[in-house]
């Protein structure tokens, strides 16, 4: 039997990663609760083991159902009925089996039914689903909404949905609107409090909500009568069971088909407030998003990792010329970048993850008690390079799924383009990834602060003192001598943009990205300790990261701020 966890080394890595002890006592506070649930750790081995066992699993779902499903679903898709999605027989099939093999609620607390496990298996359980198929993750992987329930919602609203998701309500977020997409702060869709049933009512148009008819919405809502901007909008909870809101259509995708994209008509639906008014987008929708954002990049690296697979099992395959197609350079070095990008891509994920996840644990343990000094100063730490990094991982992960699926289409060749391979669905797949949850553009703006205060520079520097195999020590070396040339060329667009605003926006994304292939470049020769893959992988992505910088550095360092009036004056031309 197939098993997406037990054939790829790489997770099981990242599963055994030092910092993960760190990880698992935060979020057993000491093993407190080994005497008051079954399931409950003993100590560190029980819950690694634990982990593992269901990492396993999940594995074995992934292969044994979701995979084989996930052409059926693409064909199929769901459908509207009475206002209501019906999902296609295959989606159908896989909610029963994640759902029999207990994996909703992975993260959620033991009293509402959750496995209280790190957020680093819910990642990893998301990869491996986006690798059978990207659509049904989209699904699945939606319960990540019930950690902002967790994490703002009042004890009575969590005993309600938190357990309802735990034993397999699927859930939606429901944001964008036919006006309002990325500028969230335009949502116009009203919750009025209703004196006479005591609740909120919803009223309005939500549009290109994935999962739309989950059984468990959180819905940015204007609140505040006569506003038009973000200090309006407030976050409701509501409850499918209630009534109140129908499904309008699915959208006609490109790709993730078996994904129900949904068009939402709100009727006096009933809902319930989640935390307090005003801070809808200011900080709720914030946390949801950084949460969403982390899974795209597992869907992401999921699809990576099954574009990559079918490029090199069809290169073994394929016979050219009186040998196999692997043999040739040109097709061999493609799959040898293809790795180098998917492990990168990987590395970036959990490094981040495990970032999100001890900032996320210190912020629940100071709603318990007053942190200590040093806490406090651990979860700033944690706090800063989370922000900077999610979007980091979101970028890279996103476009490289794009890449890949290209890639493997280009080494399957004209068989590619058909349907009788799955790399055809993987590309359609992989397009919506840097788009959703943020574009790729939106990625750089949130980044960009990162570069120019010294965030990542601080980590890159922090990354280069830790201890390095000797076959490594060169490639060290060298991303030390880029980071100071990347530095150089922070400075000078800093200094321009003095005069003209506009120049840091035009070269923030070489900027962002140079500083992106340094770090992967040093996640991949640290890992090199425990695998001498990442070795390969390490040599192969410095070589694209010193092509990239010196690239970006020809460009940026050429460029004046009459660059600035060139475009407008180019757009102009139209």
């Amino acid at each position: 039997m197939a098993n997406f966890f037990l054939d790829n080394k790489d997770l099981q890595y990242h599963l055994e990663h030092p910092l993960m002890q760190k990880i698992v006592e935060l979020k057993e506070r000491g093993f407190r609760e080994k005497d008051l649930y079954d399931t409950a750790p003993q100590n560190y081995e029980d819950a690694m083991d634990s982990y593992r066992r269901v990492m396993e699993l999940t594995g074995e779902v992934c292969a044994d159902v979701i995979a084989p499903n996930a052409e059926g679903v693409d064909k199929e898709g769901p459908r509207v009925v009475n206002g209501r999605v019906e999902y296609a027989s295959g989606t159908v099939e896989n909610m029963k089996a994640v759902n029999s093999a207990g994996l909703s609620g992975l993260t959620l607390p033991r009293r509402f039914g959750g496995s209280n496990f790190p957020l680093i298996c819910f990642v990893m359980a998301n990869e491996m689903v986006a690798r059978a198929d990207a659509s049904f993750e989209n699904i699945w992987g939606l319960q990540d909404c019930a950690e902002t329930l967790n994490e703002f919602a009042s004890e009575e609203q969590k005993m309600k949905y938190l357990s309802w998701v735990c034993q397999g309500a699927t859930c939606a977020m429901d944001l964008t609107e036919p006006d309002a997409g990325s500028d969230l702060g335009a949502v116009m869709l009203k919750a009025t409090w209703s004196e006479e049933k005591q609740t909120w009512l919803l009223n309005g148009v939500k549009r290109f909500i994935t999962n739309g008819d989950g059984e468990v919405s959180l819905v940015l809502a204007r609140t505040e009568e006569g506003t038009t901007d973000a200090r309006g909008l407030s976050m409701l909870v509501y409850d499918k069971r209630n009534g109140g809101m129908k499904v309008r259509r699915i959208e006609n995708k490109l790709g993730i088909k078996g994904s129900p994209t949904c068009e939402l008509v709100f009727t006096d639906a009933p809902a319930e407030l989640v935390g307090d008014r005003k801070m809808g987008l200011i900080k709720y929708v914030m946390s949801l998003m950084n949460a969403a954002r982390l899974g795209i990049g597992a869907q992401s690296v999921g699809l990576c990792e099954a574009a990559y697979r079918e490029a090199l099992k069809y290169a073994h395959e394929r016979q050219q010329f009186g040998k196999d197609i692997i043999k040739f350079p040109a097709l061999s070095e493609m799959l040898t970048n293809m790795r180098a990008r998917l492990h990168g891509a990987r590395a970036l994920l959990y490094e981040t993850s495990r970032f999100v996840e001890i900032y996320k644990q210190y912020t629940h343990i100071s709603h318990e008690r007053s942190l200590e000094g040093e806490e406090r100063q651990e979860m700033k730490f944690y706090n800063r390079l989370a922000d900077g990094f999610t979007p980091l991982v979101k970028l890279f992960a996103s476009e490289y799924a794009n890449s890949l699926a290209y890639d493997a289409i280009q080494i399957h060749g004209g068989s590619g383009f058909m349907k009788d391979y799955p790399c055809e669905r993987l590309y359609r797949d992989a397009r919506i990834m840097n788009i959703y949850e943020g574009t790729s553009q939106l990625q750089v703006v949130a980044a960009i602060n990162a570069v120019t205060k010294g965030t990542y520079m601080e980590q890159i520097v922090r990354y280069e003192a830790l201890e390095y195999v000797e076959a490594m020590q060169p490639i060290v070396e060298k991303m030390k001598a880029l980071r100071m040339r990347v530095e150089a060329m922070i400075n000078y667009v800093e200094s321009v943009n003095k005069e003209f605003p506009q120049f840091k926006d035009l070269h923030a994304r070489r900027l962002v990205e140079s500083v992106g292939h340094i770090i992967i470049t040093l996640l991949l020769a640290q890992q090199a300790k425990a695998d001498e893959q990442y070795a390969a992988d390490a040599k192969v992505f410095a070589k694209l990261t010193e092509a990239y910088v010196a690239s970006a550095e020809t460009y940026v360092m050429n460029s004046t701020g009459e660059d600035v009036a060139l475009m407008s004056e180019v757009q102009e031309q139209y």
